[in-house]
């Protein structure tokens, strides 16, 4: 392929093409033994900007932090520095991924630094896309629609001659916000919009996001009917694309509709399910949320063995995932609260931070005093 080809153009083309992935994974690794042999430092740093992209797609999210760690540590020139920006997005989207919600913040973080420095709006875009994601995942839904809406607003004012992918994009998120803060009618409207687009483009894997949350709209009407069908539909076209985080997230949506019938084995099956994909992945988030789902059933079945290691694995998620502010020691992410996060990336409730306030972040101070002097 040309040297000079755009790699957003193909990321592009994947996109559209679920066949190109697999395309676009060779293309890096050519990429690479192009540059080497070229020794051309900037080539080098876009092949494992795409090796890592594409390894993103196909939710092999280990692989991509390392790729992304050997784009920042290359010494490239001016060039090869534009695209840290892209790289950091690329980094947060995978310890996302992996549900490592500091670093992922502090990712986005200097994405977004880059691309205010750069002035690059499609990449700001782009990290506020990534940022309503994790709030949406942290359930702070007020920070989860202010960022799609800003990506929106930069669409809007700077995008007439972008791809209307940005536009189906930042329409997606918003919608997904607006279901979580039970704005339904709003959630269908984006989603409508974001999936016409998505057709109109040929765009699958969006297609396919936008199927799961419809028929989690159609879940939380309780309408179960239109539910299971659009499930069915997101589901095999993630699998066609090998996008198995999205494939552990209808699984958890089908077992909610099972739960809805009171088909608790049936619910049972499909949390089963989204443990080995999220296991497989390394998503600690979609872990938990199955083991307090099966809590629940467990629960209301009167099984105690079961109910207990159910609790027990659930406890040792939210002790891994660090889901807990620093200050009054009480869970994050277990429902709609306002959060904020300090320079370090750490989270905490917004109320203890306005309440207590802090000149500095108590998670940092605890780590970094030694044992013999506490």
């Amino acid at each position: 392929m040309d040297k000079f080809f755009n790699p957003s153009d193909l990321q592009l083309a994947c996109s559209l093409n679920p066949l190109m992935h697999n395309i676009f994974l060779q293309y890096a690794l050519d990429q690479i033994d192009t540059a080497r042999e070229m020794e051309d430092p900037d080539y080098l740093t876009e092949g494992y900007l795409n090796l890592a992209r594409s390894n993103e797609k196909l939710c092999d999210f280990q692989k991509t932090v390392s790729y992304c760690k050997t784009c920042l540590n290359m010494q490239g020139t001016t060039v090869s520095l534009q695209l840290n920006g892209q790289v950091c997005l690329s980094m947060g989207n995978a310890y996302l991924g992996l549900s490592v919600f500091q670093k992922a913040l502090a990712s986005y973080e200097k994405a977004l630094r880059y691309a205010h420095n750069n002035d690059d709006k499609m990449l700001e875009c782009r990290v506020c896309c990534s940022l309503g994601n994790i709030y949406v995942q942290l359930k702070d839904y007020e920070k989860a629609l202010f960022f799609p809406c800003k990506a929106a607003e930069l669409v809007n004012d700077y995008g007439k001659s972008w791809s209307l992918k940005y536009r189906a994009m930042s329409q997606y998120h918003m919608s997904v916000a607006y279901r979580k803060l039970e704005r339904l009618p709003d959630s269908m409207e984006c989603c409508e919009e974001s999936m016409k687009i998505a057709l109109q483009h040929g765009d699958r894997p969006l297609q396919a996001l936008c199927l799961l949350n419809f028929a989690d709209i159609h879940r939380c009407r309780h309408d179960v009917d239109k539910a299971f069908p659009r499930y069915e539909s997101a589901l095999g076209i993630m699998t066609e694309i090998g996008n198995r985080l999205g494939q552990a997230h209808v699984y958890l949506g089908v077992a909610k509709c099972w739960l809805l019938q009171k088909e608790f084995d049936k619910a049972l099956d499909s949390l089963q399910r989204a443990q080995e994909l999220a296991e497989g992945m390394g998503n600690k988030l979609c872990t938990l949320k199955v083991h307090c789902l099966s809590e629940g059933i467990y629960r209301s079945r009167e099984q105690q063995d079961e109910l207990r290691e159910q609790v027990v694995k659930f406890l040792q998620c939210v002790e891994e995932l660090e889901l807990y502010c620093g200050m009054c020691g009480e869970s994050i992410g277990d429902r709609d609260q306002k959060l904020q996060a300090l320079p370090c990336s750490h989270i905490f409730h917004l109320k203890c931070l306005q309440t207590n306030g802090t000149k500095g972040c108590p998670k940092c101070f605890k780590s970094s005093v030694k044992p013999g002097f506490v």
